[in-house]
């Protein structure tokens, strides 16, 4: 892509990888102008965690129902490169267990990690379990900034009286939790809408992300985030060709995006690397929508891609 001129990001389509940064700095993130992508979802894990990972996802036709082929399995310093080279400034690591007796020590790795990268935001991880309480705080005191709850692969219920403690730290704190409750891509015995909700309502000032916006349940997550002001949606995957194949976003989501209340209530998010496409076709999802309702426009781009996030991290 040539260079695109300041102020037509909007009507300047992506359509491929070499885009995306061209693309990026034609917005003028930031307050100087200069800023880039801020991805409030990616993934980085221990070697050991991350191969078994992509096993899954070899594996997805059984498990998922269809193919699932990873676009970006390289190794680290690749896929870090690619990040930058992708005018991303700023990321959020996220990890999570499968099991107990997991989050503890990978919660420490991934802040062990990200003091290393400095464009990698310290998060955590959570797991219904005794010690929960201990390894959050030790974590929140480490400077952990946002955490990750996985309700489909943890395969727990958010309402766990074990994880009540944990969730009122988090509220007390104001450190966002982005949690994949919702049916997508598969239902696990405690997704859905309806029990994150009632996570919320005993702590409504909980700051939780719903990854994906939900994916499926895009109307109950819009209401969820009307319902209670410090809930955000996640763009992860969402809009893409891929996941509109089997979770169609509405007819009207650009409109009810524009009617969402507050501002910066939607956060980038990819997935990268786990994703079966490349990373440019989730920018151009969200351009998609700036474009489709004049109420957004490329104040709804900078805010989803840079400014809403960067708040949300305390960057």
């Amino acid at each position: 892509m040539d260079p695109v001129t300041p102020g037509h990001a909007l009507d300047t389509p992506l359509t491929s990888d070499e885009d995306v940064a061209p693309w990026v700095r034609s917005l003028g993130l930031g307050g100087d102008g200069e800023g880039g992508l801020v991805d409030v979802h990616v993934h980085f894990l221990p070697d050991n965690v991350l191969r078994k990972v992509w096993a899954f996802f070899d594996d997805a036709t059984a498990n998922y129902g269809y193919e699932w082929p990873i676009h970006y399995k390289r190794p680290e310093e690749e896929r870090l490169a690619l990040l930058r080279s992708f005018a991303v400034e700023a990321f959020a690591p996220l990890v999570y267990p499968h099991k107990p007796d997991m989050a503890a020590w990978l919660t420490g790795w991934a802040l062990d990690w990200a003091a290393t990268i400095p464009e990698a935001v310290p998060s955590a991880t959570i797991f219904p379990e005794g010690s929960v309480t201990d390894y959050l705080g030790d974590a929140l005191g480490r400077g952990a900034r946002v955490v990750k709850a996985h309700v489909q692969v943890g395969g727990y219920d958010p309402r766990d009286p074990l994880l009540d403690p944990a969730w009122g730290m988090l509220a007390e704190a104001g450190v966002p939790v982005i949690t994949h409750c919702g049916d997508g891509p598969r239902t696990g015995n405690y997704t859905g809408m309806g029990i994150i909700t009632e996570v919320l309502e005993r702590h409504p000032r909980l700051p939780l992300v719903l990854a994906h916006a939900g994916l499926p349940e895009y109307d109950e997550a819009l209401r969820l985030a009307e319902r209670f002001p410090a809930v955000r949606l996640d763009t992860t995957m969402v809009g893409t060709p891929f996941t509109e194949g089997f979770a169609p976003l509405p007819a009207d989501w650009s409109a009810r995006l524009a009617e969402l209340s507050g501002a910066g209530r939607v956060v980038l998010g990819t997935d990268f690397p786990n994703i079966p496409y490349a990373y440019w076709r989730q920018l151009e999802a969200i351009r998609g929508w700036a474009t489709a309702d004049d109420r957004l426009g490329e104040p709804f781009l900078r805010s989803v891609l840079h400014d809403a996030p960067a708040a949300m991290l305390s960057l």
